[in-house]
């Protein structure tokens, strides 16, 4: 640096050069450090607070930080802390006290209004309540411009109430307690029936051959043929053992009721090889006759016996297996004595 005496008047430059510091003299990082070690003293400060404060103070401080939205339409807090629950509604951020309710009212009737210039004040108009709702629109609605007189009112028509049935006579009313109480005596006797065959060891093997059930004729027992298990001796009318034992006990059960009884004898759709004239039909008529013998023997009055039928193959108990054994069958039928009140209303 050149430097001149006072008199010379010149001006005097100085240069000075700075140099940048270091970058590992650099604070930068101290302030990226101190917000870290902030956080995480919040951090471990609102861990304290949740395990210093008990359950219903945390849920106040929940319901501080998130007030009353009468206008949400859905629930808020939804995975928030503190479980999302406030001290009104348990499960919702949202307090439901004054909760707005939209509930859908009667929908406003439309009325053409003319506009009056004068300054005569409008008189009150009388007010008419609109249609409850689409569905009933039609039937409630109320027109009053077609109405001449003011204070009346339309009401829908009501559909007239259906006739009362007819008083039951004292005589169709016994016919109607008959007709229960028979009811009651098949339902027990089919009961009975199963169960007999279901407890004894030696015809719990029967049991998959008998059918009981209650038909409108009455209570009918069909006791069928198996693969193997033969009911009468092939292209006879002689009983096996087996049918024997299942006639016996169908006999015993039959035997405590008065009904009449009606034995039909069935058979397949294999023609009958006996030869000659005799057919299916002949078989199935002896087959039955067979088992009305053995109802007498075991206890049934002869007098009980209504008749005695052989359908052959005309009504199968399988009509898609028109030649299993199934078909070959005997039915004993208890008719029904009682007649039901609307029996025999035509006759």
């Amino acid at each position: 640096m050149a430097k001149r005496g006072k008199g010379d008047g010149g001006i005097t430059v100085i240069k000075r050069i700075e140099e940048g510091g270091h970058g590992h003299h650099g604070g930068a990082w101290k302030v990226a450090y101190a917000d870290f070690v902030t956080a995480m003293m919040a951090f471990f400060l609102l861990m304290w607070l949740l395990n210093a404060t008990t359950e219903e103070q945390r849920r106040g401080i929940a319901d501080f930080f998130n007030p009353t939205n009468a206008l949400a339409s859905a629930a808020s807090g939804s995975g928030q802390p503190f479980g999302g629950m406030t001290p009104h509604s348990a499960g919702n951020m949202t307090s439901d006290t004054g909760a707005i309710r939209l509930e859908r009212g009667p929908r406003p009737t439309e009325q053409e209004l003319e506009e009056d210039e004068s300054d005569r004040p409008a008189e009150p108009t009388r007010r008419t309540p609109g249609p409850p709702g689409d569905e009933d629109s039609r039937a409630s609605r109320v027109d009053s411009v077609s109405d001449p007189r003011p204070d009346s009112t339309h009401e829908a028509a009501a559909e007239p109430p259906a006739p009362a049935p007819p008083p039951m006579t004292s005589e169709a009313a016994r016919r109607l307690e008959a007709a229960r109480a028979e009811q009651e005596r098949f339902e027990e006797m089919a009961d009975a029936l199963r169960q007999t065959f279901l407890a004894d060891p030696a015809l719990a093997e029967l049991a998959r051959q008998v059918l009981v059930e209650i038909t409108p004729e009455g209570l009918r027992v069909q006791l069928l043929e198996a693969d193997g298990q033969p009911m009468f001796a092939t292209g006879g009318a002689a009983p096996t053992e087996r049918a024997r034992q299942m006639i016996q006990r169908v006999a015993q059960a039959a035997a405590r009721l008065p009904n009449p009884v009606q034995v039909t004898g069935h058979t397949d759709s294999t023609p009958f090889r006996g030869g000659g004239t005799r057919s299916n039909w002949d078989l199935s008529t002896e087959r039955a006759n067979a088992t009305r013998r053995m109802l007498s023997e075991a206890g049934v009055a002869e007098s009980r016996i209504r008749g005695v039928t052989g359908m052959a193959d005309r009504d199968p108990l399988l009509p898609q297996q028109p030649q299993a054994a199934g078909n070959r069958r005997v039915a004993i039928t208890l008719l029904r004595q009682a007649e039901h009140p609307n029996q025999g209303a035509g006759r």
